[in-house]
């Protein structure tokens, strides 16, 4: 398999610094073991897929509950549990408890912890009370809690070893995502970009909580950390001040830019991969120009935080197509040529397959059928050409743009991708969905909203389904196969080698499909709707399969919070009233395994 390949290999690779060479090793070896899931996307690749082959497509269809744990905690789980040896590590929203569960007594709580956040942190929460999950290193437990701490619990006890205030939720800034451990470092975004805040990605010394480096999403090139003549865009210089001079004015110091998506990380190149989310506001006519470095995909030094390079998928976006999502590293063969490469669903309907080494873009291909804003990626200067009736700038504010296809939510939002190096393929929960877009001028007020757009969203043309999910193949930039779904697959998939992909839906079930043709071979509903990340684990010589199920998220919106007008939750209210006649809220972690 291409991950294990490539780790093979790391054992005859120096890294560029031995303090990270130590640290990394426990995860590098960790990751090859499939009887855990040390990461929230299952390896530094994010790739999202296990060597487990216990349960395979011929008896997949035999699976029952092992077991199950309420969290006791309402609103959107997002995210997935981690395992590491005995224990299951368990995470909620709102108010980001951990719990830490022996695998020898059917999920008996060994300890808990439950922090005291200040519940005004609540209403500057963009769309829900999500958090995506803690991240495991060096016998500790990492949470980014919604009120921006960064917490070290002991793994064995649940001891505070240390925490750190990464934002200012004063400000907007608040915590959702889940921390990435990388070298001997502790790397976390932060969210509010809805709020005039400036994104950034942080990296801390493990040890003790201190920072390392800081690197913004806008700004001068010393905040961005970006050499204007080494670090490249294409290929090319992106030149002094690049963060700065694509605004007008000083915009730029409302930039936007959050950074509460995943994190991947390549320890032969030792790059740490991520993206950018949308410029503030959004309402496009108050920030003319490109909006550098919106919308972007970084690759940063592990070490110092430099970007080596950067890729804007969105320039001067119109329609809050977060750059954030996933970026999957698998080494590819890309017209006759094995290229490492990196892989990307973005929010705006392409999927993008780029060179993780040099930035080079390789495929932009739309995988959703129904995006219509731009029609193609010029993949000389990487630029989508965009539709005029479909520009919310052109039309100008005040006016309501109307047939946008992707909604501002995406043809995918966070919800991970998983690729199998069995197949070749990656298999990608969608949104099928699209908007009315109305700007309006709008001031800033720190710690208030800061849109400046009202939406509304609705199913693509030709059918009512909301969603898809899809196998991709990013060498061609294809559609392999499609199966609709009613609502968008909001789940994080799963790929095993036992020939089986899991993901779960809105309604509640979880679902096993042949990686082959989308055939469905499993259907089981849960309690409630699932947008957490399937993954699986071993134990005692039995293959596990887990999933988190709690209504919520920007989909589940409306539902979780109780919001009935369309508008509403950012638009995403009207598109999935329905919900309710197929759901409630409620947190609880599903685990099944076939019969003895």
């Amino acid at each position: 398999m291409q991950r294990f390949k490539l780790l093979a290999a790391l054992s005859a690779v120096a890294l560029t610094a031995s303090s990270a060479a130590l640290a990394n090793e426990g995860l590098l070896k960790m990751q090859e073991n499939a009887s855990d899931w040390v990461m929230p996307l299952g390896d530094y690749s994010s790739t999202r897929y296990s060597e487990l082959d216990q349960i395979n497509k011929g008896n997949v269809g035999d699976l029952q509950v092992a077991w199950t744990f309420s969290t006791g905690v309402l609103r959107g789980h997002e995210g997935g549990p981690l395992v590491v040896g005995d224990v299951m590590y368990v995470h909620t929203p709102f108010p980001n408890k951990v719990f830490a569960l022996d695998l020898n007594d059917k999920g008996r709580i060994i300890w808990k912890y439950e922090p005291r956040q200040d519940p005004n942190v609540i209403p500057v929460m963009c769309c829900d009370t999500v958090n995506r999950g803690v991240a495991y290193g060096n016998g500790t437990i990492f949470l980014h809690q919604a009120d921006t701490t960064l917490v070290a619990l002991d793994a064995a006890t649940g001891a505070v070893k240390w925490s750190v205030k990464n934002g200012d939720p004063g400000k907007g800034e608040t915590g959702t995502s889940a921390p990435l451990v990388a070298g001997d470092k502790v790397l976390i975004g932060i969210s509010g970009g809805e709020f005039g805040i400036q994104g950034h990605v942080t990296a801390y010394n493990m040890s003790d909580g201190s920072v390392a480096w800081r690197g913004y999403s806008v700004g001068p090139d010393e905040n961005i950390l970006v050499d204007p003549q080494k670090t490249t865009h294409l290929g090319k210089p992106v030149g002094k001040d690049s963060g700065m001079n694509t605004w007008e004015g000083d915009q730029w110091k409302l930039g936007g830019g959050a950074t509460w998506g995943w994190m991947s990380y390549d320890p032969e190149l030792n790059l740490v991969y991520y993206g950018s989310g949308n410029p503030g506001t959004w309402n496009p006519v108050q920030r003319p120009g490109d909006n550098r470095w919106s919308m972007t995909i970084f690759a940063r030094d592990l070490d110092t935080g430099m970007a080596k390079w950067v890729y804007q998928m969105t320039p001067h976006d119109e329609w809050d197509y977060d750059g954030v999502n996933e970026m999957i590293l698998a080494d590819l063969n890309i017209g006759g040529t094995e290229r490492k490469t990196l892989v990307h669903f973005d929010r705006n309907g392409f999927g993008y397959t780029l060179d993780r080494v040099t930035g080079e873009l390789l495929v932009a291909e739309k995988y959703d059928p129904a995006v219509n804003w731009a029609t193609h990626v010029d993949m000389a200067t990487g630029r989508p050409q965009v539709v005029s009736e479909y520009s919310t700038h052109q039309n100008g504010a005040d006016v309501n743009s109307e047939g946008i296809c992707p909604a501002a939510l995406g043809s995918k939002d966070q919800q991970p991708a998983a690729f199998s190096p069995k197949s070749g393929l990656f298999y990608v929960p969608t949104n099928h969905v699209c908007m009315d877009y109305e700007p309006f001028q709008v001031s800033y007020t720190a710690g208030q909203p800061y849109v400046g757009a009202t939406l509304s969203m609705y199913p693509a043309p030709g059918g009512d389904h909301l969603g898809n999910f899809i196998a991709w193949d990013a060498t061609k930039g294809e559609i392999v196969w499609s199966n609709p779904e009613p609502f968008s697959v909001w789940s994080g998939a799963l790929a095993t080698a036992g020939d089986v992909v899991f993901y779960g839906t809105l309604e509640g079930y979880l679902k096993a499909v042949d990686p082959a043709n989308g055939k469905e071979l499993f259907s089981f509903k849960t309690p409630s709707g699932i947008i957490g990340n399937v993954n699986t684990f071993s134990h005692g010589g039995k293959q596990y399969v887990a999933v988190l199920s709690g209504i919520g998220g920007w989909a589940g919106i409306g539902l979780a919070a109780g919001l009935t007008e369309d508008t509403a939750g950012l638009g995403a209210v009207g598109a999935y009233k329905s919900l309710s006649s197929y759901t409630n809220l409620g947190g609880q972690l599903t685990v099944f395994a076939l019969p003895n």
